[in-house]
């Protein structure tokens, strides 16, 4: 009997005893990660050992990758910028392929046009004024007042300076431009130079419509003045030349395209019609176009050195002039930027694409913030309708 009242004593005080260690192991497990479920009977834990059967790890299915952008940035080559900016211009999805039978029908349709110096419907007249106006805007012994009695010679002419002073594309001032004075004296010689060629050679650009190919004045005329922006600042700065011809000759190549395309449409609109006639005229434009600017600056007895530089840039060599090297950077620039207003290629391919020059980076990257602008057409985005003198 004393048995059985002592064992119930013993086991009070074990318990008590051994209470500490309860509480420590309980405590230990609790901070311990579950392990998951036990292996079923009969499988051992992966890596338990020789006689266990491997286990693969399940594999996770890749993440779905977004699609790629549509617009993807990349480096334009020459050929191919130029190439994009004939088939915005003609309204072609993509540049048009060369083939053999396409240089037999251009081969036909240059026979068809002829010599574009001898057809006065279509090849441009020398402006009369421009030959006297670069006269006296480079001599600076002309008295202003007698620039300004040149330029009232043409009342065509005054109302488009007037006009283009004014637009947001040449304005430098807040202050309206009312009279040829104040737009001599706040334009200053170079500013007037630019506004002056452009006034004399827009009418040319406004001609050229079609009903089949409505934007391509358009268009045309943007590239030709977002090509002399260009191109003076390469020659002002990164050739240290006089500016002026530079964008003299950027304002004539898109002339001639001008030009070369009046032709091949009344020549040539029976023999082609649609997606065709847009790929013989982007042909022509290909063949032709550069040697009809030189002819165009051959007739308005433009110097050697223009005439050398127009020559240069229809040669697959590099310009070795500077005013060559000027304009072609000028008109590569200039259809990078047409081609990025009219949504066909985004900032990063410009700046990826504009041609190597030595300009400095200040430079550069003025000019590209110029370039990717909108396009503001001088024609029309007048601050305020002028008072004429």
């Amino acid at each position: 009997m004393g048995f059985w009242l002592l064992s119930p004593l013993l086991l009070a005080a074990a318990a008590v005893l051994m209470r500490p260690a309860l509480r420590r192991a309980l405590g230990s497990a609790a901070a311990r990660p579950a392990l998951g479920p036990e292996p079923p009977s009969g499988c051992s834990a992966p890596g338990a050992g020789p006689a266990s059967e491997p286990v693969a790890e399940p594999v996770p299915e890749p993440a779905p990758q977004p699609a790629p952008p549509k617009s993807i940035a990349q480096v334009l080559e020459p050929g191919e910028i130029l190439g994009r900016l004939r088939a915005l211009q003609l309204g072609m999805a993509e540049p048009a392929a060369a083939a053999a039978a396409q240089e037999q029908r251009v081969a036909q349709a240059l026979a068809k046009i002829g010599d574009p110096a001898s057809e006065r419907r279509h090849f441009p007249r020398r402006p009369n004024l421009l030959p006297q106006l670069m006269h006296a805007i480079n001599d600076e012994t002309v008295a202003r007042r007698q620039l300004v009695a040149i330029i009232a010679r043409d009342p065509a002419l005054v109302d488009s300076l007037l006009r283009m002073a004014n637009s947001s594309f040449y304005r430098i001032s807040p202050q309206s431009v009312e009279s040829i004075e104040r737009a001599v004296a706040i334009l200053g010689s170079d500013g007037l130079r630019s506004v002056i060629a452009t006034a004399l050679m827009q009418p040319i650009f406004n001609t050229a419509t079609a009903k089949d190919f409505p934007h391509f004045a358009q268009l045309v005329w943007e590239h030709a003045l977002r090509s002399a922006q260009a191109a003076v600042v390469h020659a002002a700065v990164a050739e240290r030349i006089e500016p002026f011809t530079a964008e003299l000759l950027s304002l004539i190549s898109g002339l001639a395209e001008i030009v070369l395309f009046r032709a091949a449409r009344e020549r040539c609109a029976a023999a082609a019609r649609g997606a065709s006639a847009a790929a013989l005229i982007s042909a022509l434009m290909d063949a032709r176009a550069g040697a009809l600017a030189q002819r165009i600056g051959a007739d308005w007895q433009l110097s050697e050195p223009a005439l050398a530089a127009l020559a240069e840039q229809h040669s697959p060599a590099a310009p070795e002039s500077p005013l060559g090297r000027s304009l072609r950077f000028g008109r590569l620039a200039g259809a990078l930027a047409v081609l990025h207003s009219n949504r066909r290629i985004d900032r990063v391919t410009v700046c990826l694409s504009l041609p190597r020059s030595a300009l400095p980076e200040a430079h550069n990257d003025t000019l590209l913030a110029k370039l990717l602008q909108p396009f503001q057409d001088p024609r029309t985005t007048s601050a305020r309708a002028p008072a004429r003198r």
